[in-house]
């Protein structure tokens, strides 16, 4: 607990320190949301080709798991062509497991929409993406299939989907959206009327991030007092629940400082502390969360992703003009 005592020092201490300089939304777009949309476009077509050459679990899964980190780096961002594209890219959490009924079904069918991309586009977003994918080369319900099966040229499909979302999604980026940040305020601007439209707009899905990571990636997990739900642990099938936590507070962090144009101690200790307390979890996949131990490590966890929230809206927000209590998720 000692970095979590030591940042709440700081802020009581020095909040001459916390206040950033004027947000910086060309820095966002050019050093962290548009190499990383190229970055997940890029693994995803690697992906793709992967998949062609030998469609099995064990060849895929290294090329998988890339694209997971890549979109990692962008996932929080869920804003203009980002909005809609997540929901086929990224569907989770899915507490109902739609997607691997429909997975189930299609394979039972050797449904035609599961051999063909431009079909395959039409199949419920539940079955797309990288968590479906996850599915089918991690669950062992799914990913026992040979090389010349159905489940085979499924995987290909939906890798050849996935590849197209990606490039779709960067392009879109890049030819509409990042101008239209790029130039808010501008006459001819219709979607950011101002350039404090635009800083809000990106401190939002800053803000939003942090939040989805303690409300959902633990939260989904912690379940409810005295009954925690291992199985709805993100990509626990795969081992990475505690990786994809990691590497989406690290991204949320690299956010913040191009947002706030450089280091913000304040904001930098509680982020500091994120990556102290992820140190204790021992298990990857959250599965222990059932030990009072590792639930107990799994809420302290929690707790420190709730005080980067915190820390973000006193440090930056406040000088952005956005009112203490902000939420994110909630519209306010």
């Amino acid at each position: 607990m000692r970095l979590s005592l030591a940042f709440g020092l700081f802020l009581a201490a020095t909040p001459a320190l916390t206040t950033p300089a004027l947000a910086d939304v060309e820095a966002v777009l050019d050093t962290h949301i548009l190499p990383g949309t190229a970055a997940f476009a890029e693994a995803a077509q690697a992906l793709e080709t992967s998949a062609a050459a030998d469609c099995r679990p064990d060849h895929v899964q290294p090329a998988w798991n890339a694209a997971m980190d890549a979109w990692m780096g962008i996932g929080h961002l869920r804003l203009g062509p980002q909005e809609q594209a997540a929901l086929t890219i990224a569907f989770w959490p899915d507490s109902r497991n739609s997607g691997r009924r429909t997975l189930a079904r299609m394979i039972e069918n050797e449904d035609p929409m599961g051999t063909d991309a431009e079909d395959f586009a039409q199949v419920s977003a539940a079955a797309r993406g990288l968590y479906a994918l996850e599915t089918m080369l991690y669950d062992p319900q799914f990913s026992g299939y040979a090389a010349d099966s159905y489940e085979c040229r499924l995987v290909q499909v939906m890798t050849e989907d996935l590849a197209e979302q990606a490039g779709d999604l960067d392009g879109a980026w890049r030819r509409k959206f990042a101008p239209e940040l790029r130039h808010a305020g501008e006459p001819d601007n219709a979607l950011f009327l101002s350039e404090a439209e635009a800083e809000r707009a990106l401190f939002t899905q800053l803000h939003g991030g942090v939040e989805f990571n303690a409300d959902q990636r633990l939260g989904q997990v912690l379940g409810t007092p005295g009954r925690p739900v291992p199985a709805r642990a993100e990509t626990w099938r795969s081992g990475r629940s505690l990786r994809n936590l990691t590497l989406s507070m690290e991204a949320l962090h690299r956010m913040a400082r191009a947002l706030a144009e450089g280091p913000v101690p304040a904001v930098d200790e509680a982020f500091d502390a994120v990556a102290y307390f992820a140190e204790g979890i021992e298990d990857p996949a959250f599965q222990d969360v059932t030990d009072p131990a590792a639930h107990v490590r799994l809420e302290s966890l929690q707790g420190q992703i709730r005080m980067v929230g915190d820390a973000l809206s006193l440090a930056i927000g406040e000088a952005m003009g956005i009112a203490p209590g902000f939420n994110a998720l909630d519209g306010d």
